[in-house]
């Protein structure tokens, strides 16, 4: 059994290179091989989001606070609230993020494949995120 205290880990901001706006990822947990679960709180300030991407074998997302939108390559804007489960299949495209006025935090779990758990793409255009 391992228990890692609640503040052992430092918060890191979420690189301007696959995040568009201010946002903070608290790493929850990592688990050690031969396990493939990796798992964080993300915090999206009003109006941030991810870029684009895929993961190998899905995503689920936990929404915990705020208002937030998701959306799938060809699919509408959907709105998340606190309790909203949201899965992502292996390889599907999609982007997630706060709401334009009110900021979202949610825990996002995946599994590592071959040492992966994402595939970064091209960032979420202001036309695309307004839809």
């Amino acid at each position: 059994m391992e228990i890692q205290r609640n503040g052992s880990k430092a918060s890191g901001k979420g690189p301007a290179e696959y995040f568009t706006g201010t946002v903070r990822v608290d790493m929850l947990f990592d688990a050690p091989q031969p396990a493939r679960v990796v798992g964080a709180s993300v915090t999206f300030k009003p109006g941030a989001r991810t870029a684009w991407h895929t993961h190998p074998l899905g995503q689920t997302l936990v929404v915990t606070a705020g208002c937030g939108r998701v959306q799938r390559w060809g699919g509408p804007i959907e709105e998340i609230r606190p309790g909203d489960v949201v899965w992502f299949a292996p390889g599907e495209k999609h982007w997630h993020g706060a709401a334009p006025t009110t900021a979202m935090t949610h825990m996002a779990i995946q599994e590592r494949l071959d040492g992966k758990t994402v595939d970064w793409m091209e960032k979420v255009s202001d036309e695309q995120y307004a839809g």
